[in-house]
């Protein structure tokens, strides 16, 4: 089985990002002042970020269809303007604190 860990809370944004900015986690967007606040170049979450763990057997054995992926795993995305059009950041990597 995988396991899932806390991984940290933080999203770098990339040099130029400008408001607005819209967070989704999981395809759910996140609340800004609730779930999030924007620090500098940073996305900070109110709370840990978890991603799933997966030993290479179990990644092996996914990608032959065996098994499924049953642990947590929280997909960052950020939606962000620069340079006057809009620009998305997918699965975007997660800091650790």
């Amino acid at each position: 089985m995988a396991e899932s860990v806390e991984v940290g809370r933080r999203v770098r944004l990339p040099r130029g990002a400008e408001r607005p900015i819209r967070v989704f986690i999981n395809g759910m967007e996140q609340r800004e002042g609730t779930d999030y606040s924007v620090r500098g170049h940073e996305i900070v979450f109110s709370r840990p970020l978890v991603k799933e763990r997966v030993s290479g057997g179990r990644w092996i054995a996914m990608t032959l269809g065996l098994f499924g992926s049953y642990g947590r795993n929280e997909i960052v995305d950020v939606h962000f303007r620069r340079g006057g059009r809009t620009q998305v950041i997918s699965d975007a990597e997660v800091l650790a604190d």
